[in-house]
C-alpha cells in the first residue's frame, strides 16, 4: 500500500483527523505522494510553496476545488472527515460569485453513495427525486453509524424545496439546515421555504433552520447587508454572514468586523 502524506494549506472543520496543516517536512517524514488538497484560491500560492518544500519527500500532486479540476468518485474520508460525504456534484445555477458550475458543470452528476451524517453536496434538491430519498435513508444510517447528528452544510436552494422534501427534512431531525440568500431573488423562495419547513412542523427556535448570506460583494453596504439579515430571520432562519472574497482572498477589515456580529447564533440572539 502507498503512503501517501496529505498536506492541506488551511484548517476547517471538514479537514480529514489524518490530514497534515500548513506544515513543511521534518526530518524524519516520509511517504511514496504527497498530495496537497487546496480549497480556497486564495491558499493555491501557499500549497505551491509547500509542495516546493514536500517534493524533496516524494513526487508532489497538487489537488482540490481551488485548482479548476473536475471532482472525481467521492472517497469517505480522503479529503473531508469521515462522515461528511458528497453524493453528487455540479449545479444547474450560473450564479456569478461560484465556481461550482465552472468546474463541475451545470449538469448534476449524480454520485454512487456512502455513508455520512453531514451533507456536503452543491445542490443536493437539484437532484431526482430518487437519489434525493436515497440520500435521505444514507443521512439516517450514517447518523447511527457515526452517533453524530444529521447536518446539511452544504446548502439546499429554497427555489428547488418541495412540501415532501420538508416533510422528509423534519422526519431526519437534523442539526442544521443551511439554506442560502445570495441574491436578491432568493429572498421570495426563502420565506416561501420557511413556510414550509413550519407548516410540517421545523421549530425555528432551536435554530436548526440556518441560512448563508452573502455579504461584502462589490457595491454592497453595511445597511443593505443587515437589511438582509432581519430579512433571513423573519423568514425563520438563523442568518450566518459568508464574507465575499476575490480569487486573492482580501477580505475590508471593517466588514470582517461587522461579519463576526452576524456568524454565531449566541450573538445574532442577543442582538435580535
Amino acid at each position: 500500500m502507498k503512503r501517501i502524506i496529505k498536506i492541506f494549506p488551511r484548517k476547517t472543520a471538514a479537514t480529514p483527523e489524518d490530514g497534515v496543516v500548513n506544515q513543511e517536512p521534518r526530518f524524519f517524514d516520509e511517504a511514496d505522494e504527497v498530495h496537497i488538497s487546496v480549497l480556497f484560491e486564495w491558499d493555491l500560492p501557499r500549497a505551491e510553496q509547500l509542495a516546493e518544500k514536500w517534493r524533496h519527500v516524494a513526487p508532489v500532486t497538487i489537488g482540490g476545488p481551488a485548482t479548476g479540476e473536475r471532482g472525481l468518485a467521492f472517497v469517505p474520508g480522503q479529503y473531508v472527515k469521515k462522515g461528511y460525504v458528497i453524493s453528487s456534484r455540479g449545479c444547474p445555477n450560473k450564479c456569478w460569485f461560484c465556481s461550482v458550475w465552472r468546474r463541475e458543470g451545470q449538469k448534476v452528476r449524480e454520485l454512487p453513495l456512502t455513508e455520512g451524517y453531514n451533507l456536503l453536496d452543491d445542490n443536493i434538491l437539484a437532484c431526482s427525486d430518487s437519489h434525493i430519498k436515497r440520500v435521505f435513508a444514507m443521512l439516517q444510517t450514517g447518523k447511527k453509524k457515526y452517533k453524530k447528528p444529521i447536518e446539511f452544510t452544504g446548502g439546499l436552494e429554497a427555489a428547488r424545496l418541495k412540501l415532501w422534501h420538508a416533510k422528509a427534512l423534519r422526519e431526519l431531525r437534523p442539526k442544521q439546515l443551511f439554506f442560502a440568500y445570495d441574491t436578491p431573488d432568493d429572498l421570495e423562495p426563502l420565506v416561501i421555504a420557511g413556510e414550509l419547513m413550519r407548516s410540517v412542523g421545523q421549530p425555528t427556535a432551536g435554530h436548526q433552520l440556518r441560512c448563508y448570506v452573502l455579504c461584502g460583494y462589490p457595491k454592497d453596504n453595511f445597511q443593505a447587508a443587515e437589511k438582509r439579515m432581519r430579512e433571513t430571520i423573519n423568514a425563520g432562519f438563523m442568518p450566518m454572514a459568508m464574507l465575499y472574497r476575490d480569487k486573492t482572498g482580501k477580505r475590508d477589515p471593517e466588514w470582517m468586523r461587522w461579519q463576526r456580529q452576524w456568524a454565531r447564533p449566541a450573538i445574532i440572539a442577543k442582538a435580535i
